[in-house]
């Protein structure tokens, strides 16, 4: 059969590297990359000039909470942010939602809500939580790619924490099915200090959160890696004190992993403003100075990906100024892509390592390498058309998830999506979407590595 679109550029970031190209579209994947004139006769062309056209990012963090807290977000609003950021498939954690996704009944509803509503590829991930061990072979068996736990209290009583007993009868069941046990990282070991600051200042409740909590957890994770031999990977680390551990370990041969999140890139502890409980998240942002050895762990390997940790809520819930009340949380799925690059071409680093760290290796990570994260033969046809010299500034009226509530409001950012395709559909163009018709997507674990 011949190819039903060609989507040529003179900006095309192939596996190789950038070059002129012209890419084959054939029933929804990439059927071949051609010299930038060699276009078949008869073939629908779109032709995109010297904007870049790069492979759609793939967000293994997003918490999407439909069903149960669809006021909080949604499957419609999250994709259709996430079509806007150049992000063509997202994997939705196993909470906010009702009920939370720890047995197979419950990731059968989820999947139930999701159906029909996404404008981009969505998965899912299990959750480990105490007394669901004999939960999880069903829900690795319908095709997620691994299971998440909580060390430390979730902030929902249906998600509870998991203990080291109950993160032992997880981990053979994982290592058996070439699974991954994500883990958010904090242990509560040392006090902290007593909390003297006040409520509306985010050092309070930096002081509240300590590095070491991450530090203890991210010894306990390598400890129980090595053990069951099974995957582990650290989410949205803070602390870089933990960087040496996590490099030294994967050098011994641990199979241990982790990513980093574009808040704890863009923006530092000493610049939040009083009172401004949108930049909470947990663990949270630290100092000028921890941002910048994360950056240096990117850049040198030691950090393998960068996702967003979406984590929206209604505005309510992060109203009266008190970071120590206010829910934990930051919102940015669609402004990831922008808010990485405008502090990546600051320093120097080119968008091609970009793409790997939002693309490729979240894409592996989820057991979505076979198709997706690169511009190649036999891949999906997830295509982002992108402007990375165009300067905007972030304002509500943008925002395409459900509540317009982001630290990232009025900064300016540089890089902007102009269309983004799913499967050689277009999904997004300037604005506007088509209709939804994304797919939900099982994992292939032999490619989790």
């Amino acid at each position: 059969m011949a190819a039903d679109l060609a989507v040529r550029s003179r900006r095309v970031m192939t596996p190789e590297g950038e070059r002129e190209a012209v890419l084959l579209v054939r029933q929804g994947r990439i059927e071949a990359l051609l010299a930038r004139e060699a276009v078949p006769a008869g073939v629908r062309l779109l032709d995109f000039g010297s904007f870049v056209v790069m492979p759609g990012l793939v967000d293994s963090h997003v918490h999407v909470n439909e069903p149960g807290r669809t006021e909080w977000e949604g499957f419609a609003s999250a994709t259709q942010a996430a079509a806007a950021g150049g992000i063509t498939t997202l994997v939705d954690m196993p909470l906010n939602s009702t009920p939370v996704t720890t047995s197979f009944s419950a990731l059968e509803v989820k999947r139930a809500a999701a159906r029909g509503q996404c404008h981009v590829d969505v998965a899912f991930w299990a959750g480990v939580v105490p007394g669901n061990a004999p939960e999880l072979a069903p829900m690795l068996e319908s095709g997620v790619p691994g299971a998440k736990a909580f060390l430390i209290d979730s902030g929902i009583d249906d998600f509870p924490a998991a203990t080291e007993a109950d993160l032992r009868a997880a981990l053979p069941i994982l290592a058996a099915h070439g699974a991954v046990l994500l883990a958010h990282a904090e242990l509560r070991g040392v006090e902290p200090p007593a909390a003297s600051g006040s409520p509306a200042s985010h050092a309070t409740w930096l002081a509240s959160r300590p590095r070491a909590w991450e530090n203890e957890a991210i010894a306990l994770l390598i400890r129980l890696s090595r053990e069951y031999r099974c995957r582990v990977h650290v989410v949205h680390l803070s602390s870089s004190d933990a960087i040496e551990a996590l490099a030294t370990a994967r050098a011994d041969g641990v199979l241990i992993s982790a990513e980093t999140c574009p808040h704890y890139l863009v923006f530092d502890s000493e610049s939040i403003p009083n009172g401004r409980t949108e930049w909470k998240c947990a663990p949270p942002i630290r100092e000028r100075e921890n941002r910048e050895r994360l950056w240096r762990a990117l850049q040198g390997g030691s950090l393998e990906m960068v996702v967003s940790d979406h984590s929206p809520c209604p505005p309510a819930l992060k109203a009266g100024g008190d970071f120590m009340a206010a829910w934990g949380g930051v919102a940015s799925v669609q402004l990831s892509l922008p808010a990485v690059w405008t502090q990546a071409r600051e320093r120097g680093v080119p968008l091609s390592r970009v793409l790997r760290w939002m693309g490729e290796r979240p894409a592996r990570l989820a057991g979505l390498a076979h198709r997706k994260g690169r511009l190649a033969p036999g891949y999906d046809a997830d295509l982002v058309v992108f402007d990375p010299d165009a300067a905007f500034k972030v304002e509500p009226e943008h925002i395409r998830h459900r509540h317009p509530l982001t630290p990232y409001l009025g900064r300016t950012l540089v890089g902007s999506v102009r269309a983004t395709f799913v499967r050689g559909r277009q999904v997004y163009a300037e604005g506007a979407f088509g209709p939804a018709q994304g797919e939900l997507l099982e994992a292939r674990r032999d490619g989790i590595h």
